[in-house]
């Protein structure tokens, strides 16, 4: 993700820091690809990144002043162009395009993303549109351009600040600023997270604004900064070159490599220990890891650097870019789950090779010219091939005429991009279903269990059945929002028990957002009273918890003779077409399969209801002849 610096003005190169780069671009790339594997904590390789774009920028800036006595702020931003832009414009056209020609769900809010990509703010147009990095809402074609927006209003901001900084006479009053600053920025994180949202989905979008946020997600760019400061002083230093030292140094380096891979292994949490813990882990194993890289002499830094490590390394801005816009169309193309969903590995394998054989045409034919030429030698240079004859004009007219096509079908995909995408918009319509058709106290009475007799509270997938519950339930009261988890429910249901709007027969669909609890399911049972039939409808989401949810439900009815489980997720499993694209929101004919999956386990809770009714008649019985048996005289005759 971060690039190297263009070859002007002249550098000598850090030692490791494409090694390094190879790391982080696999962390992230693993992660995002194959979800299921031992790289539970990938995303962690962005703030590898983070770090080295701290240091490598402010050490050349450190560098030019010391050999021009000036920083060329002009030259800085153009050289960050030439770098920057040609493999994004390339991104963003092939991606939008493709999608364009995919249609659905996947060109939703592309106008909004490509506008965030090429002004650098797609971090905070992500989090303006409430955005859930690490939750369930839905897969943007460009979700992975927030780190770039990020380093990009870095790359803006930060040279500035940086001749402010030269003004003070000491290298640790600097250090102690930029310190300061990263202290800030992750102490603020640490406040959010810990002040977020009350409900797990709340608590997934604070989360998400906390990592894409740059006021909170700086800290590894200042800590790159105040290394870069520290390293330039340090270095010159004669015990730096001592044998022993730099043996020491290597070891350091190598262990916090280590670590760093070690951190990579650990789930991410919701909490302050991976927001900013984990990060800041990361951050500052990157940081020894980087100098020890550059440790004059190291050989811990020709190893980083060594093959396929300085390869992936070189290519590693491209590689970022590519991988998470293939995988979204691969698998809008071969209609699985989303990609920040289970799906199969043969997919990510697949997003893989294509990302690479990408990344490679990218950095070979568009992104070396223009880094070599200029923008305006790139564009003197396809005047001259379109003037000249043979293969060479053949291969920049169709290079022109495909651009052309590209920029026509990103245009075509914004203009005919749905607003919502089909899992809201069936989720609106069940909204509306609700608002045209208020709970009706009583409904002429038919078999079995009837509208009126019915309480159902639930989340969005309860809402995009409402339809058929209507249909199949006249009068049934449906109490259902977006995004709620079965941790709200005892307190809904105590507040309409409170009310007098609780029925005999309660329905609850909420295992979709969140794992559950038996202690959740104990408080359910309180708040609806020892009167009521419980039914509790399982879940089908391409959801790693899913599978836990349906697990419990199920156990706890089987434990519990008034709760019985409508089994929705066995219901609709043979009929994904049945399903909006996100695979989880049942449109029209999916609403009315899980209205059927619930009237079943209703008739199960109504025969149970009777069964213990006889039961009871039965034991009531017993008990009055037991009682005539004690009360009769001797000698009476036994009463039949």
């Amino acid at each position: 993700m971060i690039p190297h610096e263009s070859p002007t003005p002249p550098r000598a190169r850090f030692a490791g820091l494409d090694g390094l780069r190879a790391i982080a671009v696999a962390l992230v790339v693993i992660y995002h690809l194959f979800p299921g594997s031992w790289v539970r904590g990938g995303f962690i390789g962005v703030d590898v990144f983070f770090v080295i774009s701290g240091f490598l920028i402010t050490s050349l800036l450190l560098r030019e002043k010391s050999d021009t006595g000036r920083i060329g702020l002009l030259a800085f931003w153009r050289r960050r162009a030439r770098r920057l832009l040609p493999a994004l414009a390339l991104v963003l056209v092939v991606a939008a395009s493709a999608a364009w020609m995919l249609g659905g769900d996947i060109l939703v809010g592309l106008g909004r993303q490509l506008l965030g990509a090429v002004t650098f703010s797609y971090n905070w147009a992500s989090i303006s549109a409430g955005a859930d990095y690490f939750g369930a809402d839905g897969s943007e074609l460009f979700r992975n351009l927030w780190s770039l927006a990020v380093e990009e209003q870095f790359y803006l901001v930060w040279p500035v600040l940086l001749l402010l900084l030269l003004l003070l006479p000491r290298t640790w009053m600097r250090v102690a600023i930029v310190g300061a600053l990263g202290a800030a920025s992750a102490g603020w994180m640490t406040a959010l997270v810990i002040t977020g949202g009350a409900t797990p989905a709340s608590v997934s979008a604070e989360i998400t604004r906390v990592y894409f946020g740059t006021d909170t997600h700086a800290f590894g760019l200042l800590l790159g900064v105040a290394v870069a400061f520290l390293w330039r002083t340090v270095s010159q230093r004669a015990w730096v070159q001592r044998a022993a030292v730099r043996r020491g140094a290597e070891a350091v380096g190598i262990m916090a490599t280590i670590g760093l891979i070690a951190v990579a292994t650990i789930p991410q949490g919701q909490t302050i220990a991976t927001f900013p813990g984990a990060l800041l882990a990361a951050s500052g194993l990157s940081a020894v890891a980087i100098v020890a890289g550059c440790w004059p002499g190291s050989v811990f830094g020709r190893v980083l650097d060594v093959g396929l490590l300085r390869w992936l390394g070189n290519r590693s801005y491209g590689l970022y870019l590519w991988h998470w816009p293939v995988l979204v169309l691969l698998v809008a193309a071969v209609q699985e789950t989303g990609p920040d969903r289970p799906f199969p590995v043969w997919i990510g394998a697949a997003a893989l090779a294509i990302a690479l054989v990408a990344t490679e045409a990218s950095y070979r034919f568009c992104e070396m010219p223009v880094r070599r030429l200029g923008f305006r030698g790139s564009i003197r240079a396809l005047r001259a091939g379109i003037r000249s004859g043979g293969r060479r004009r053949a291969a920049v007219v169709t290079a022109v005429a495909a651009s052309v096509a590209l920029l026509a079908g990103t245009v075509a995909g914004v203009v005919s991009a749905p607003a919502v995408s089909s899992g809201e918009a069936v989720v609106e319509a069940g909204m509306a279903a609700l608002r045209d058709n208020p709970p009706a106290e009583r409904i002429p009475a038919g078999p079995g269990v009837t509208g009126d007799q019915i309480t159902a509270v639930g989340d969005s997938v309860m809402l995009a059945s409402a339809p058929g519950l209507l249909a199949r339930f006249p009068g049934i009261h449906v109490d259902a929002a977006v995004s709620r988890s079965m941790y709200a429910a005892p307190g809904i249901l105590r507040d309409l028990a409170a009310a007098g709007q609780l029925r005999p027969y309660v329905v609850v669909a909420l295992g979709t957002n969140g794992a559950i609890s038996e202690r959740s399911l104990d408080s359910i049972l309180d708040a609806i009273g020892p009167d009521r039939q419980l039914v509790l409808v399982n879940a089908f989401a391409p959801r790693d918890w899913i599978a836990g949810v349906n697990t419990e439900l199920s156990e706890y009815a089987r434990t519990h003779p008034t709760v019985q489980v409508a089994d929705w997720a066995d219901a609709i499993a043979p009929h994904p077409d049945l399903l909006a694209g996100d695979h989880i929101h049942p449109g029209e004919a999916g609403g009315r399969v899980f209205a059927d999956a619930v009237a079943d386990a209703l008739e199960q809770a109504q025969r149970a209801q009777a069964r213990s009714a006889e039961f009871a008649e039965q034991r009531r019985f017993a008990q009055e002849l037991r009682q005539e048996q004690l009360f009769q005289p001797p000698g009476a005759p036994h009463p039949s």
